[in-house]
């Protein structure tokens, strides 16, 4: 089955109406900062507060535990690392701490998804190989009045696809065949600056082939999506709520063109509809419930809030329903037991972030001007001081400086997956934390960005920005050389 056009990139048109004397009296040559939040903050070097780790930057820079952990919980992140990085197999084997995984799955381990606790890649054009760390997301609009029902009162964020469920799964135990495979394959589409420089956009569009239970529904709705980084992930959790609302502003009635909005998802952990944090569309909301989905969609294994052994499988994949599981009563009659993901959410919530490089150079701070004039911190907040009661002694009162609101946000119809998910419509993200984005490349060897690697570095996944952020990519656009390289080696330095 294959899907055209799913992301339409509008022409740019004429920014004639933003006059050029205007923007540049905005974008000084020199760091004299019209605000004082643009100054230097000597605490913005350690963006996870006192859990920001100074380690040397390399292939594991996302990888280290809380700076401030107490050493008796440093065993505990060694072992839910170890967990994190289990490969599970199916069952039944010799090995019931490990077994139960799939049916039908997407990954063996949580690492293969985030790569080295980073960010995950698109597979290659037209590639025969599976996605391994990008998965596509599957959905169907309301069908019955209980389906609209259950979306209202956020007791289902979306109707799963009949058939294939909520996740495309691209790989399967033995004896059972895997749903199908994503393919992909982009259109350039050329972006010109103010100063005559040109550079090309890709458009993805993509194919699912190979359908092994049947035709997907006339009415599908897809969404790709590339593992996200894990790096203060706990800290994130740890800013409360009102402190998050305070910048909801849903109608718009600042005028200011940006209308954050919260989206709310019944927590199978606190039986309650609670804000949504995680997840590209804020579609989880806390780092357990995070990854206890990410065990049952992504790997097929029974978890304390998702008991059911086969994982996404539906009705119609009888054979999956009947297959083999690793459920045992040495852990709790699930394949993976509290124990386990009690311990991968411990080391989910304590990976931490790194000091910042570069923070008071010259350059650093030009670019840093730039994104706090042009307006991108009306989305990116800079910094937040965590809860002082929050779950984990290591994140609060923390002040952190993860440039992100937390909140949905309209990204316009170049971005739009048109999969609607809890209170997110189809053009509505949330504002994605910055802090680390620059050592994807150290952490990864890649520099793929956005929910589903598009952007092939920092500057392309900016000019995707559109929506609410249209007058923020008019006015990039506009930029000459000099001050895009400023700007962009600020987004880096975080």
């Amino acid at each position: 089955m294959r899907f055209h056009n799913l992301f339409f990139c509008p022409p740019l048109g004429s920014f004639s109406a933003i006059p050029l004397l205007a923007v540049s009296a905005v974008f000084l040559s020199t760091p004299v900062f019209s605000s004082t939040l643009a100054a230097i903050h000597a605490d913005e070097q350690f963006p996870g507060g006192k859990t920001t780790h100074s380690k040397k930057i390399g292939p594991s820079s996302f990888s280290h535990g809380s700076a401030n952990m107490r050493f008796e919980k440093e065993l505990d992140f060694k072992i839910g690392n170890a967990v994190f990085r289990r490969l599970w197999a199916s069952a039944p084997t010799a090995t019931l701490a490990a077994d139960g995984l799939g049916p039908l799955y997407n990954a063996r381990s949580c690492e293969r998804c985030h790569l080295k606790d980073g960010r995950g890649h698109p597979p290659a054009e037209n590639a025969d190989n599976n996605s391994i760390s990008m998965f596509m997301r599957l959905s169907i609009a309301p069908q019955t009045e209980d389906d609209k029902q259950k979306l209202k009162t956020h007791q289902l964020s979306v109707i799963p696809e009949p058939t294939y469920g909520t996740q495309l799964q691209d790989f399967s135990i033995r004896g059972h065949k895997a749903e199908g495979k994503l393919k992909i394959t982009y259109q350039e589409q050329p972006i010109h600056f103010a100063d005559g420089e040109t550079i090309q956009l890709r458009k993805p569009n993509y194919t699912i082939e190979q359908l092994s239970y049947g035709p997907l529904h006339p009415d599908v709705q897809i969404s790709p999506r590339v593992a996200p980084q894990m790096i203060g992930l706990g800290l994130l959790e740890a800013i409360d709520e009102q402190t998050i609302m305070q910048y909801a502003d849903v109608e718009d009635n600042n005028s200011d063109g940006i209308s954050g909005k919260d989206n709310r998802i019944w927590s199978k952990e606190f039986n309650k509809v609670m804000l949504g944090r995680f997840g590209w569309k804020a579609g989880s909301v806390s780092v357990n419930e995070q990854s206890q989905e990410a065990f049952s969609s992504d790997m097929g294994l029974s978890v304390p809030l998702l008991p059911k052994a086969s994982g996404d499988c539906t009705s119609k994949q009888v054979d999956c329903l009947k297959a083999p599981t690793g459920n045992t009563p040495q852990y709790g009659n699930l394949e993976s037991g509290p124990i386990m993901t009690d311990l991968v959410i411990f080391y989910s919530r304590n990976l931490s972030v790194p000091a910042r490089r570069d923070f008071d150079s010259d350059d650093v701070l030009r670019g840093k001007k730039i994104f706090y004039d042009i307006g991108c911190t009306a989305c990116h907040r800079p910094s937040y001081t965590t809860r002082k009661d929050s779950i984990g002694i290591e994140q609060s009162g923390q002040k952190i400086w993860p440039y992100t609101d937390m909140l949905l946000h309209d990204m316009g119809k170049g971005l739009a997956d048109n999969r609607p998910e809890g209170r997110a419509n189809g053009q509505e993200w949330r504002t994605a934390p910055l802090w680390g984005i620059g050592l994807t490349p150290v952490v990864n060897k890649h520099s793929f960005y956005l929910h589903d690697g598009r952007a092939r570095n920092l500057l392309e996944a900016i000019l995707w920005h559109g929506g609410e952020a249209e007058k923020q990519r008019a006015l990039v656009l506009q930029l000459n050389k000099q001050q895009r390289q400023d700007l962009l080696r600020f987004v880096e330095s975080l």
